[in-house]
């Protein structure tokens, strides 16, 4: 049987990507972050997994304003790199792992979660720009999942944590022995428009990292409506963050965590290890 060995919840920012493709990663203000990447990328290498299962949010790029899905699953042999704008960056195709992918899609269902399946889909950077930096030369298959923080109506967190949840009894139940780490990328604090574009809350972002690590299901008594007065309107991506942190089991433990506010958004990365028996 499959067995989820791992979690990790990370930040992903169009900025991210803009300095990992500019050579940035070396200058004063961008080193930090890029060098406690490497680290989870070396932590992750060590455990081997044979699937990275991924859940985050499209910004408009697989999916539009005329059809949103609540949530999705992908399920192909292979992911599109998209152009958002100025460009696909270069990167080829990714691997994805269709067996895996099936059955969650089919487990997920009956257990209540009418997901979206795409049998085509592009990654855009909710993606593409942590991944790169945790998985390079695309060596580990992945299966992607999002939810929507974008198209009212959103889902509520405690809805996402159930998500997760579905996520972890799918892959648990798949016959094939697989090592799987789940993902969960976005946030934290950020703000992009209005009065307080460009505002990042630290005291909030350091909170959301405890609970997530502590007393996860407290984060269950929030609202999108706390998540965006708090974190900011963007900041509603934690929810992807809760999802990866229900998927693991309960004796799941932070090894490695990080946090790092720096321009126009708090970034973080928690990594969570399952003691293996």
């Amino acid at each position: 049987m499959a067995k989820i060995i791992a979690g990790v919840g990370c930040s992903h920012a169009p900025s991210i990507a803009h300095a990992y493709d500019h050579g940035l990663t070396e200058g004063p203000g961008w080193k930090p972050l890029f060098h406690a990447f490497e680290q989870s990328q070396q932590w992750l290498a060590n455990l081997k997994p044979d699937v990275l299962v991924v859940i985050y949010n499209d910004h408009i790029d697989q999916y539009f304003y005329d059809a949103w899905p609540m949530f999705s699953i992908g399920i192909a042999g292979n992911y599109d790199i998209p152009d958002e704008g100025l460009g696909a960056r270069a990167f080829p195709p990714i691997p994805g792992h269709e067996p895996l992918a099936r059955h969650m899609a089919s487990r997920m269902v009956d257990d209540g979660f009418d997901l979206t399946a795409s049998h085509r889909m592009s990654l855009d950077h909710g993606f593409l720009s942590p991944m790169p930096l945790l998985d390079k030369g695309w060596e580990i298959p992945v299966v992607p999942l999002t939810i929507n923080v974008v198209l009212e109506p959103l889902p509520s967190p405690r809805r996402c944590w159930a998500m997760g949840e579905a996520v972890g009894r799918a892959i648990r139940s798949f016959p094939q022995d697989l090592r799987v780490v789940v993902f969960g990328t976005g946030g934290l604090s950020h703000q992009l428009t209005g009065a307080n574009c460009g505002r990042v809350t630290p005291e909030w972002d350091r909170k959301f990292m405890d609970l997530i690590e502590n007393s996860p299901q407290e984060l269950n008594s929030y609202t999108m409506k706390d998540f965006a007065r708090l974190g900011g309107e963007h900041s509603v991506e934690v929810v992807q963050w809760m999802a990866m942190r229900a998927a693991l089991p309960e004796n799941a433990k932070a090894e490695r965590k990080f946090y790092y506010p720096y321009g126009m958004m708090g970034y973080g990365i928690i990594n969570f290890r399952v003691p293996e028996s």
